[in-house]
Formats: C-alpha cells, sequence, structure tokens
C-alpha cells in the first residue's frame, strides 16, 4: 500500500478522551476513529490488524472441529422471552418493534440464536456433538465505555457454541477451548492468564476468563505467587478465620456518636473481626415469565475487618441488580442506618449472612436504635437469613489452596468460556431422543473472543514513548518501506518486487521529510522498516531496522527480497516459539 494514497492520516497529538496509551497510539496512528461514545471505525490499518487476529482465531476454532456460521444482529425478541432473558437484562439490552409492532432486539450475544437454530437440526442423539462458531458484530449499550477498544458498545466477538448429548462430551469441548484460547493468545503475542470466573447473566455453573494483566484493567484479580491460585475478585475465595465460642447473654450498650466500625472498635476496645457489619443494598427481582419487577430490601451482614463482594451477594440473593440503599428505605424496615442490625427489623427485606460471621459467636451489631449497639449477639439465635460466602478477597488474605499470601493484579478480560449446561437448551425445547426414544436437554457451552478488544491490549502491551511496536502475526503490514531518495523509480521497483514476492509492504512514498516519515513509521509500529536513503542507494544496499528492538542491519538490494523473507520468518518463528499451550485439569 502507498501511503499517498492511503485513506487514514496520521495525528501528532491524540485527541481529548485517550486515556490509555494504548488507546493514544491506536488513533494517532490511524488505526481507528471514534464516530460516538463506544463505537469505533475501523480504518485500513485497524482493520487489516483485526483481520489477522481473526483469521489466527479461525485456525484454532477450524483446528477442533468447529465450523463457522452466521447469525442476524436482529434477534426475535420473542426468543429471547423463552429463556427471560428479555426481561432480566436491563437497559444494556437495546430493544425495538419492527414496522409491524413486533418486539425486536440488537444481540449481546447469540446463546438464544443459536439454540433456535439447533432446536431445528438436533433430533437424535446421532447428530451430537456439533460445534459452531461465528465471527460478528455485537450491540451492548454499555453506560461506561472507556480507553478506546477495551470497553465500547458496538464490538466484534468470535462466539462458538457446543451442543452435546452428556457432561463428559461437554467437558471435553470445554477443554479444547481452554487450550485454544491459550494457542489464540500466544499466535497474537498477547500474554494471558485464566481464571475462575462468574457466569453472570450467562448462566451455568462453571465459566473461566481470560486476563491481561494491566493497570488500564477494570476487573481485580486474585492469585497465589506460591501455588498458581488464580480467580477474578467476584469468585474468589480465601482462608477464614471463625471464632466459635460459648454464647453469652445479649446486652444493649450506649455507644453515642459511633457509626462507623473504626469508632465502634475504637471506643470498645473490640477488634473489627469481633463485630457483625450490616451492610444496606436494594435489589431488583424480575419474575421471568412475565418481567414484573420486585423490589426488596437486601441485608448484607459480614464481619467489620472485611468488605462485601457484590457479584457473590447477587448471586446468593439471586437479585438481577443490586444498587446501594437509601437511608429511608433502610427506615421503613425498621432499622436505623448506622446502628443498624436484622434484630428486631421489620417489613420486606432479605437477609444474607457471611459464613464468618455465621460461624462466630458473641458479636457487636446494631441495635436499631440512635446511639445504641447490642454485643454479644449470635447468627440463629438472634436474627437469622442465608448463609453465603459473601466476603470480597483482598491482597494478603490467605490462599484457599495453600495458605500463602495472595497478591492483587488489575486485568482486562480478552475472552470467556462457559458451561452452559441446559440453562437454554431446556428453556427453548431443544431436545434429543436417545438410545432408549426418551427426550433429554442437549448439554451446551458458549465460548467468547473479543476482536477489537483484544487488538487494543496488544497496542498496550506493545508501545514505547514513539508509537506502537506490534508483532509480526497481527501487524497490519509486514514491511514498512520509506523512501528518502528523489529517484522514485529505484523506491517503486523495490516496492513492487517485495510484493512479487508476498511480503506485505507500506510504501511510504509521500513528499514528507526524514524526520515525519521516521515518526509515521514508529508510530505506525510495523515491525520491519525498510529505509531507501540516498548514501544506501549508491553502495547497492538498503537499512532495515527491527521496531521491537531498534537493531540496525543492511542488505544488498539485489537480495533484499529474500532477506527480508528470512527476516520475517524470524520474527514468525520467536511467535510459533512462544506459543502457550495449557491444559485444564
Amino acid at each position: 500500500m502507498r501511503m499517498s494514497s492511503m485513506f487514514s492520516r496520521t495525528l501528532r497529538e491524540a485527541p481529548n478522551g485517550a486515556d490509555c496509551k494504548g488507546y493514544e497510539y491506536l488513533l494517532r496512528a490511524g488505526y481507528i476513529r471514534q464516530m460516538g461514545a463506544g463505537i469505533f471505525s475501523l480504518l485500513p490499518l485497524g482493520f487489516r490488524a483485526t483481520q489477522k487476529i481473526q483469521n489466527i482465531v479461525r485456525d484454532e476454532m477450524n483446528a477442533i472441529g468447529a465450523e463457522e456460521i452466521l447469525m442476524p444482529l436482529v434477534n426475535p425478541a420473542d426468543i429471547w422471552k423463552e429463556t427471560g432473558r428479555y426481561y432480566s437484562i436491563d437497559k444494556e439490552m437495546s430493544r425495538f418493534q419492527d414496522r409491524v409492532g413486533r418486539d425486536m432486539v440488537l444481540a449481546m450475544t447469540h446463546e438464544e440464536a443459536v439454540t433456535d437454530i439447533a432446536r431445528g437440526e438436533i433430533d437424535s442423539y446421532k447428530r451430537l456433538p456439533l460445534l459452531v462458531y461465528q465471527i460478528q458484530t455485537k450491540w451492548r449499550d454499555d453506560p461506561r465505555p472507556r480507553a478506546g477498544l477495551i470497553r465500547v458498545r458496538e464490538f466484534t466477538m468470535k462466539d462458538s457454541y457446543s451442543f452435546d448429548r452428556d457432561w463428559e462430551g461437554l467437558d471435553k469441548v470445554y477443554k479444547a477451548h481452554y487450550k485454544a484460547y491459550f494457542r489464540i493468545y500466544s499466535r497474537c503475542g498477547l500474554p494471558v492468564i485464566a481464571v475462575g470466573a462468574d457466569s453472570g447473566m450467562m448462566g451455568g455453573k462453571v465459566s473461566h476468563e481470560y486476563m491481561y494483566l494491566s493497570p488500564i484493567g477494570e476487573d481485580t484479580i486474585i492469585y497465589c505467587p506460591e501455588c498458581g491460585y488464580t480467580a477474578n475478585r467476584q469468585v474468589a475465595s480465601f482462608q477464614k478465620e471463625y471464632y466459635p465460642e460459648e454464647m453469652k447473654t445479649i446486652e444493649k450498650i450506649a455507644t453515642p456518636e459511633t457509626k462507623t466500625i473504626e469508632e465502634l472498635s475504637a471506643l470498645l476496645n473490640v477488634e473489627k473481626s469481633r463485630m457483625a457489619k450490616a451492610v444496606f443494598m436494594v435489589g431488583t427481582f424480575i419474575d421471568d415469565t412475565n418481567g414484573e419487577e420486585e423490589t426488596k430490601l437486601v441485608v448484607a451482614i459480614i464481619r467489620g475487618d472485611m468488605d462485601v463482594e457484590e457479584s457473590k451477594l447477587s448471586n446468593a440473593v439471586k437479585a438481577n441488580a443490586l444498587r446501594p440503599a437509601h437511608e429511608e428505605e433502610i427506615a421503613e424496615c425498621g432499622m436505623v442506618a448506622g446502628y443498624a442490625s436484622p434484630i428486631g427489623a421489620k417489613g420486606k427485606y432479605v437477609v444474607i449472612v457471611d459464613d464468618t460471621v455465621a460461624k462466630s459467636n458473641n458479636l457487636v451489631a446494631g441495635a436499631n436504635e440512635e446511639g445504641y449497639h447490642y454485643i454479644n449477639t449470635n447468627f440463629g439465635r438472634d436474627y437469622t437469613g442465608t448463609v453465603a460466602d459473601i466476603a470480597s478477597a483482598k491482597d494478603g488474605y490467605k490462599c484457599p489452596v495453600c495458605g500463602k499470601p495472595l497478591n492483587v493484579s488489575k486485568g482486562v478480560e480478552v475472552g470467556n468460556i462457559f458451561q452452559l449446561g441446559t440453562r437454554y437448551s431446556a428453556a427453548m425445547n431443544c431436545f434429543y431422543q436417545d438410545e432408549t426414544g426418551k427426550q433429554q436437554p442437549v448439554i451446551m457451552g458458549s465460548y467468547g473472543i473479543g476482536i477489537g478488544r483484544l487488538l487494543a491490549c496488544l497496542a498496550e502491551e506493545y508501545n514505547d514513548e514513539s508509537g506502537l511496536k506490534l508483532p509480526i502475526s497481527v501487524a497490519p503490514y509486514q514491511v514498512h518501506l520509506v523512501s528518502l531518495v528523489k529517484d522514485t523509480a529505484i523506491a517503486d521497483k523495490i516496492y513492487e518486487d517485495l510484493v512479487a514476492a508476498g511480503i506485505e509492504v507500506l510504501y511510504d512514498d509521500r513528499k514528507d521529510t526524514a524526520g515525519v516519515k521516521f515518526a509515521d513509521a514508529d508510530l505506525i509500529g510495523v515491525p520491519i522498516r525498510l529505509t531507501l536513503g540516498n548514501r544506501s542507494i549508491k553502495e547497492g544496499k538498503v537499512e532495515v531496522k527491527l521496531r521491537a528492538t531498534g537493531e540496525v542491519t543492511s542488505y544488498a538490494i539485489e537480495d533484499l527480497a529474500a532477506e527480508i523473507k528470512a527476516e520475517i520468518a524470524k520474527e514468525q518463528k520467536k511467535i510459533d516459539e512462544a506459543i502457550v499451550e495449557k491444559e485444564l485439569n
């Protein structure tokens, strides 16, 4: 491609809102342009890079026996109503009516659509197992898009779906995806880890997320450097301490002006771990059959030295959404903010108690009276509720596997895999007939990779103060040819020879200064730069510089195509030798 004819152009400065380096360089290098909040266009460079990522994804999906299909972005709402997600998903799902008044949705994911197809294709156990995938546009009306392609509203995703007759079959294809995903990210050059995760709106019991560890990430990863335990904080566990002892008589004591755990601990000279803290949320509960919405006060009781993990609480109470409660909502149930507990409360509320509180005795708790607390409160005697793990894991807590201190890191989710089971097949009557003639629900799995987000993470991983330096496997071009000579015929001939040799070349034939051309080459980040200068041409040579290392050499013009193909092979070999293949135990 000649840069004099290229559609996009580079920018000397990033537009406002570029909140991380990778996003800044993708904008400045002309890979992407923003059209609206969370809505981006891929320009030629960005499109070529994502096409290379997609081809790697296709290779690995095809290798595990998947067939590529394409499903519509626009779905009839009826299939989403069958699973109840039409009602349980909030404003992130965009709904509309067609010209005759039928409810329609823009698909955020395609579990319903693929199940609708599968129930028409699968009738017997002889048709199983099946595995399909697509690379398709999705729409999710995210309220907080950020960091360019990291968090968007419209995005391109590889989503695959497996159909099996039993859980053993699902386990096999799940493990195949687990391994294939590591190969995909390795071939793209992105370091990732797999962590146990919350299935969220997808449903199912088992899921893993693939995380690129980076300060720009919004997910918090809990990991043990000693034994390798890793999990998203949403589901991470840790070894807990309990304080069981003989129950004492509950007593109400005066605690004026002590609305916080810190103030109460100082006043009573009691450790925070011997307190039962109340956290108040309002949960939204939706009837999956008709979409009717109900709200209830959710009272989370946790030890005073710990925090509530909202995802765990949401799962425990089976709420569609949670938000912090207002004081008046707390008061309506007979509880007093700052001095609250479930003891003596009334009205419509749900109590979820962390197991550290349920298994400890004689804790300090609120008396639901301004300026008063109880001492020696005990779960089961003084109040009741549902016991669950709702505690948030933190840095330094004990690993649930080996007991060593846990560490914390931020990460960006670049892929996920879910064991859906019968969540969708049972709801949508996707059954098969077994050998005995009995109808059985198909066992399903769902597996996703965000293509644009993967490019964004690569831009974040591979850059320096001058711009991008993408790996050869995903860079839009393999070679950036920079011509500084007046005789354009020489440069044109070299360009044509390289292209004829099957090399992907970005040719800077513009009438700009050497400084501008070198700055743009560094910004765009093509792995191999060729410079045609007047002095080197006189010597019959071309300067070659590797973007990743800065290493410089030169080759004779007559040998250039062969030498550059060898350099490309070396760069690709580095990627191939670094491919990670991890098995799911």
